[in-house]
């Protein structure tokens, strides 16, 4: 009988961020699986006692590849606490900013993180050091695949100039903050956007999906491998008018069969096996407590464990284009893959109808007056999935500040209970042809599009010691 083998993974790279992956194999099966994070969040600690505006700029910092994301969800959080109602042009701006780094966050995903997972590159970096075996391309596919890699730095730059017409530059924006957003809109910022846009809808039909379905027919057994939990929510997202209410993608979640709806009183976060102090585990955000325990027993993740009335959930594009019925083929790595193009086919398409909405002239910002007191929460969807910021304000100040990230969702840990987080569960069952090349752990793990740096980012090396001491002059 040959005995259960150890597979570790540290860090899995190719994502952003740090993540630590340990697999447990049994007959060539994995048996079980830990997902551990290993540097600590801290922005909820910075943001104590700040101006509550602060929030939508220190925030965005979270992470350069999404802060669109975090600065949308800070803005929807202090527009809730602040009682402000946002003017049409604020509005369209904000979800056109967004859907602008949705656009580059998918490509980005698939071309440069996810793709070399199947092909196979040049021997020069960044294609090498690459996993060696399954590798199925036909050499003439392989090769167009790698010219449309770098093809798609060149459409990431199209997004990032599309976001940068009416953020000012990327990353992070400058523009969008509580009441709207301070840029106006132009007849000439109008077709500056379009173009680009219009370049990049092309990418995404011609390109993009093909390429997308390329892979899904040659590696067609991905789509039983990386399966999980089987429940999926959504917070919904792009607001369609100035309430909140309605949305282009909206909030439900799928379980048991069947799309329900969602709340967010019952969103906790738990800390059993997370490096953060007893006492503050099953607390909705509002109440969330993020104080670090380094030394805590049986913990193995900075990363909190997110919980929807007790049960894990995936988050991402799968879990929108499911609650919405724009795919409900499966729930795999491919089927990851497969909603997060049709995705970017769908933003891409909304976003030129609501560019034609913009009235030039018409203001972008409504004017607001900060609270003493009071509380708020933005949802959000940002490119990897459901996003949520809560702040409660006292005496002016930021009292309580916390983010609930797509990543913590997918990647945290056990819960209180023992049950394991979404990529943990999808990881366990999966044959495993070589454990010294394990790819099929690396195709899971990185069909989530894990951005490890939203989930756990801040480090204080040497206890606290200061390094460098800079004069600004």
């Amino acid at each position: 009988m040959m005995a259960t083998q150890k597979i570790v993974i540290d860090p899995v790279t190719r994502i952003e961020g740090h993540l630590k992956i340990t697999c447990e194999v049994d007959d060539g099966k994995i048996i079980d699986a830990y997902s551990s994070g290993t540097m600590w969040r801290g922005i909820e600690v910075i943001l104590r006692g700040r101006d509550p505006r602060d929030a939508q700029h220190i925030t965005q910092r979270i992470c350069g590849v999404c802060p669109m994301a975090h600065g949308t969800a800070a803005t929807l959080c202090l527009d809730d606490a602040f009682k402000v109602t946002i003017p049409d042009n604020g509005r369209i701006i904000r979800n056109l900013l967004l859907g602008s780094n949705h656009i580059q966050s998918h490509i980005l995903h698939f071309y440069h993180l996810a793709a070399l997972d199947y092909v196979i590159g040049p021997d020069i970096p960044p294609f090498v050091p690459r996993y060696k075996g399954d590798f199925r391309l036909p050499k003439d596919l392989n090769d167009a695949y790698v010219a449309h890699y770098l093809q798609a730095l060149e459409m990431r730059k199209k997004a990032h100039e599309m976001l940068a017409v009416f953020g000012g530059k990327m990353p992070p924006q400058m523009t969008m903050l509580p009441g709207g957003v301070t840029v106006t809109p132009t007849v000439d910022k109008i077709a500056s956007f379009l173009w680009r846009l219009r370049e990049l809808q092309a990418f995404i039909n011609d390109v993009y999906i093909p390429d997308v379905l390329g892979v899904a027919e040659v590696y067609s057994d991905y789509k039983k491998i990386g399966i999980g939990h089987g429940n999926l929510l959504a917070y919904g997202g792009f607001p369609l008018d100035s309430q909140n209410k309605e949305k282009f993608f909206k909030a439900g979640r799928y379980t048991k069969g069947s799309i329900v709806g969602f709340d967010p009183l019952k969103v906790t976060e738990d800390i059993k096996y997370s490096w953060y102090k007893s006492g503050g585990s099953g607390k909705n955000p509002y109440d969330g407590v993020t104080d670090p325990d380094a030394e805590k027993k049986d913990a193995y993740s900075w990363l909190k464990a997110p919980r929807y009335d007790n049960q894990p959930y995936e988050v991402g594009p799968l879990a929108r284009m499911w609650v919405n019925g724009d795919y409900r083929q499966g729930i795999s790595v491919i089927d990851r893959h497969a909603a997060r193009a049709i995705e970017a086919k769908k933003i891409a398409e909304a976003m030129e109808g609501w560019l034609l909405q913009l009235k030039p002239g018409a203001p972008s910002w409504a004017e607001y007056k900060v609270p003493e007191s009071g509380e708020g929460m933005g949802l959000t969807e940002g490119a990897r999935g459901a996003l949520g910021h809560w702040i409660k304000i006292a005496k002016g100040k930021i009292e309580n500040y916390q983010a609930v990230v797509p990543t913590t969702w997918n990647c945290g840990p056990r819960d209180d209970k023992g049950v394991r987080g979404p990529v943990e569960e999808s990881l366990v069952g999966t044959a495993i042809a070589d454990a010294e090349n394990p790819l099929e752990i690396v195709r899971i793990i990185r069909s989530f599009d894990p951005c490890i740096a939203c989930a756990v980012h801040l480090i204080r090396p040497n206890n606290g010691a200061e390094i460098k001491k800079f004069r600004v002059v």
